[in-house]
Parts: C-alpha cells; sequence; structure tokens
C-alpha cells in the first residue's frame, strides 16, 4: 500500500493530548464534532485547512499528556491519513494502533514544509518527499499492528477473528471440561 499526501508540519516536541484536542472539547466521541477542534490551540486555522489524506509531521515525544482517545479519534475525524514524527508517547502510539491509525517513526521535521507531498509505502518503510526530492527510511509496523491498521483497528480485527474461528463442537467442549 503507498499513500500520497499532503503535510501539514508542526515544528515543535512534545505535542500533547490537549493540544491535539482540547479537553473542551471531551464531551462527545463523535469524530467528525472532534475535527472542527483538532490542533484549534496550535493554529486556529487547521481544521479548515486540512484535507481528507493529508498527513500530520511533529516532533519529539508527540501525544504525550493524558491517555485520551479522543486525540487520535480527533486527527482521524478531520481527514489525517497518518502522524509521522521522531517518537511517540507510548500511550498514544498504543492508542492509534488500537484505532486503526498509521503512525510512523521518522524524523522529518528539519527537512519538510507545511504543503510538501509525500509518497508513503509503510510496509516497505520509506518515505519520499516528492516536493523536494528527498527520500527516508523508517521502521515498519510490526506485522501484528500492521494487521491491526489493515483491520481497522482492534476491535474490528478481534470481531473478525472470532467470527472466522472454528466453532467449538459439543463433544470437544465437554472433552474440555
Amino acid at each position: 500500500m503507498t499513500l500520497i499526501a499532503t503535510a501539514h508540519v508542526f515544528k515543535r516536541d512534545h505535542i500533547n493530548t490537549d493540544e491535539i484536542i482540547p479537553a473542551r472539547y471531551l464531551n462527545t466521541s463523535d469524530e467528525a464534532e472532534l475535527a472542527h477542534h483538532a490542533l484549534e490551540d496550535l493554529d486556529p486555522t487547521f481544521a479548515g485547512r486540512v484535507q481528507p489524506g493529508d498527513i500530520l509531521i511533529g516532533g519529539e515525544n508527540f501525544g504525550c499528556g493524558s491517555s485520551r482517545e479522543h486525540a487520535v479519534w480527533a486527527l482521524r475525524g478531520a481527514g489525517v491519513k497518518a502522524v509521522i514524527a521522531p517518537s511517540f508517547a507510548r500511550i498514544f502510539y498504543r492508542n492509534a494502533i488500537n484505532n486503526g491509525f498509521l503512525i510512523i517513526e521518522c524524523n522529518l521535521t528539519e527537512t519538510a514544509a507545511t504543503g510538501d507531498c509525500f509518497e508513503i509505502n509503510p510496509t516497505a518503510g520509506t518515505l519520499r518527499n516528492l516536493t523536494r526530492n528527498q527520500e527516508h527510511t523508517f521502521v515498519p509496523l510490526s506485522d501484528f499492528a500492521q494487521n491491526l491498521l489493515a483491520a481497522g483497528g482492534l476491535l474490528p480485527f478481534v470481531v473478525a477473528r472470532m467470527k472466522s474461528a472454528e466453532p467449538r463442537s459439543e463433544s470437544r467442549l465437554q472433552a474440555a471440561v
């Protein structure tokens, strides 16, 4: 799978979940509603500029702060396809994977600018900045994490696995008891 996307670059470390989606909007889990307020305290114009399929590039420790899944939901609701940063807060990292949201660990804050066009191959671990003719590599997500992303997240993955599991026969159930 290869993605072509336009970048929105935030050249700052430690962008926290309260900056991604301010706490005053946590009274809903509706991604479309959350999208209107994504990153509004950092860039009030972001929600109006972001287009479906765009990517966000940030600095170190992206998504630090609280464990709110709303941060992932707000970005996904805004149409952001992936976040690229040198490192992620662990809870944001897991929330992203568990919600089927692509994150890539790669440092692009010094070489990318808002508006740059990227070609991304998440399984091969390659990023090409088509605007600046630069290539970057990163360690791809594990096979398991890629399977979660392909399924749409942890819950859809588990539901699909349960549906495809062989039903236990009555005799096998009694033998197990």
